[in-house]
């Protein structure tokens, strides 16, 4: 066999390979003060993203839900939701089906929770009366990536190496 790289077809999508936890913290985009994400894929043409998000100290997330399917790998740290009764700890893989609204926890005794999440759609925020009060999909978090990459020097255009 010929050991030389084969083409890519004309209209075929260039590969994606990084380094998932990156060694420069500046890749990491704040949502909270205690709540950022690490861009890994932005996938516009079917409207779903793969990012590690961390958690610095415990406490709650917001309340959603999500029409779509999400998947996680918990990497450092555990969570939970206040809905259910099992907790994702290192090495857990989970499997969140649509259409449910649950509460992240990072419980007091995690330093640290950073999972790999594959989120198929949008997320919808909730309100403790089960209203939609904002959202999340592909577009916002590139757009959350691309205002924070300009502000801490990488340029806005840095955020199209994850775009797909």
């Amino acid at each position: 066999m010929n050991s030389s790289k084969q083409p890519h077809s004309p209209f075929q999508v260039p590969d994606l390979v990084v380094q998932a936890l990156p060694d420069d913290d500046r890749l990491w985009v704040p949502q909270t003060d205690t709540v950022s994400f690490r861009p890994i894929l932005f996938n516009v043409s079917n409207g779903y993203w793969v990012n590690l998000l961390k958690v610095t100290r415990a406490g709650i997330l917001n309340k959603h839900l999500h029409p779509a399917p999400v998947f996680g790998y918990v990497i450092k740290g555990s969570w939970r939701y206040i809905e259910h009764d099992w907790v994702a700890k290192e090495g857990s893989y989970v499997y969140e089906p649509p259409g449910e609204i649950h509460t992240l926890v990072v419980d007091e005794d995690v330093e640290e929770m950073i999972t790999l999440f594959h989120v198929n759609g949008t997320l919808l925020y909730m309100d403790d009366d089960g209203n939609t009060v904002g959202y999340d999909d592909v577009h916002t978090k590139i757009e959350l990536a691309k205002n924070h990459f300009e502000k801490v020097g990488l340029g806005a255009d840095y955020v199209e190496q994850f775009i797909r």
